[in-house]
């Protein structure tokens, strides 16, 4: 505004005064208390009014620009703040991923000090302590972070995981229950939790979990892969009622984990065994005779071979072979379990008919030598006995005896600069390495005259 506009405002305003002076000239009284009083034209009071208003809507003007002013100058300042402290916490992030955890951890602890309620402080400096080797140190950091946030799923799944890598698995498991709480379908949490109950064989609540893990919903062929680890729950949970001797139980479990998946070998197995602890031989030899005729398991056959044999019943198991062996000519694993069985009832002969027939027709395996050395020791034919035996041992001549990776474990007849399985340099050593490493030499005893 220039001064002629003010000057002339002011002759505008001067000039109304006037005019209003001079039709209003009546006087006002305004009492303060009820003796106490002035008295002052109309005109006056009015123009005091306005005056007073107008000092007051200024004044109310200046407080809102100050106060407008203060607060963008409190804004720009935390967002300067809160800038520099980000870029404190991304050079400290990097500085981590690049491997100087040195100066990553001094960021970070910057980070911490500058914006102590800043979560993702304190969850970069725990993966810098972990680093470190501060678990203790790395647990404490991230209970602050769960301090200020404890619904955050971040804090809860880190913590989780620290608590699972040193071991702690009853803590990770607490974490995993806070988890859901807040996400009562949380799919990671659920497997988590799950995979440690089965771990130490908690089946059922590995199997609850499970249970709801199923009712999440799940899509894509993971859902066939979570139903059959539930039929591989459920039999562990039916083992541990066999154990503490709920056959019953046990065997319906068992029945319908079969029904569910008839290729379940596992099952099969248990539930003779089930029979066989309620001494129902029978019915567990029906079971595991119809579980080999399904799947064709030689386990099937090594628990009906010693059932047969602890009840001194040798001949019905002959009959099986008997029958199963004129259905199927071709099973050379019928072959080779009945040749063993009669090994076992020293019917040498037909023990050896039976090896060969295997031998003529398989490959070459350690097992079928050790029947032919058995066989022909039995026979008290020593040379051949040597030669099967030296066979399934793999030993020839130069008695190579072989080498194992320290690292994986793979096994080589030969020694390599490198393990093709786990490219390790270096690390074959020979089979009974540490069998014999660091073991005290004892010296033998001289045999007494005339022992």
């Amino acid at each position: 505004m220039t001064l002629m506009s003010f000057l002339l405002i002011v002759i505008v305003f001067l000039a109304f005064f006037v005019f209003f002076s001079g039709i209003n000239p009546q006087e006002m009284t305004i009492f303060f208390t009820p003796e106490q009083s002035v008295t002052y034209p109309v005109t006056v009071v009015v123009l005091g009014c306005v005056i007073v208003g107008l000092f007051i809507g200024y004044g109310v003007h200046l407080y809102g620009n100050f106060t407008h002013i203060m607060r963008s100058w409190l804004r720009e300042r935390n967002e300067k703040k809160d800038r520099e402290i980000n870029e404190t916490y991304r050079e400290g992030v990097g500085r981590l991923l690049s491997g100087d955890i040195k100066r990553a951890h001094s960021l970070l602890q910057k980070v911490i000090d500058k914006a102590p309620n800043k979560v993702e402080g304190y969850i970069a400096m725990a993966n810098v302590l972990s680093q470190e080797g501060s678990h203790k140190e790395t647990i404490s950091m991230l209970r602050q972070a769960k301090s200020i946030d404890g619904k955050s799923l971040e804090v809860l799944f880190k913590l989780a995981d620290t608590y699972e890598s040193l071991g702690q698995d009853d803590a990770a498991c607490i974490e995993y229950d806070e988890i859901l709480e807040h996400d009562r379908g949380n799919r990671k949490a659920i497997r988590k939790q799950r995979d440690l109950h089965m771990k130490h064989e908690r089946w059922d609540k590995a199997l609850d979990l499970q249970t709801r893990l199923l009712k999440a919903g799940l899509s894509g062929n993971r859902v066939q892969e979570e139903k059959q680890l539930m039929l591989s729950i459920r039999y562990e949970t039916a083992k541990q009622n066999l154990a503490a001797a709920d056959v019953d139980q046990a065997i319906s479990a068992l029945k319908q984990i079969i029904k569910e998946d008839p290729n379940f070998t596992a099952a099969r197995v248990t539930l003779g065994d089930s029979y066989a602890q309620k001494d129902n031989d029978v019915e567990a030899a029906k079971v595991w005779q119809e579980g080999y005729q399904k799947l064709g398991r030689s386990v099937f056959l090594s628990r009906l071979e010693d059932l047969y044999i602890e009840n001194e019943d040798p001949q019905s198991l002959l009959s099986f072979y008997n029958q199963a062996l004129a259905q199927s000519k071709s099973d050379l694993v019928l072959h080779f379990f009945y040749a063993k069985l009669c090994l076992r009832l020293e019917m040498v002969d037909e023990a050896l008919e039976q090896i060969y027939i295997v031998e003529n027709s398989a490959p070459d395996f350690p097992q079928l030598h050790i029947l032919l050395a058995e066989a022909h020791r039995r026979r008290d034919r020593t040379e051949e006995a040597i030669d099967e035996y030296q066979k399934a041992l793999g030993v020839d001549n130069q008695i190579n005896l072989g080498y194992v990776c320290d690292t994986c474990g793979h096994i080589s007849s030969d020694w390599l600069s490198r393990c093709p399985e786990c490219g390790t340099w270096g690390s074959f050593s020979i089979v009974f390495r540490e069998a014999v490493a660091n073991r005290q030499v004892v010296e033998p005893r001289p045999t007494p005259h005339g022992a």
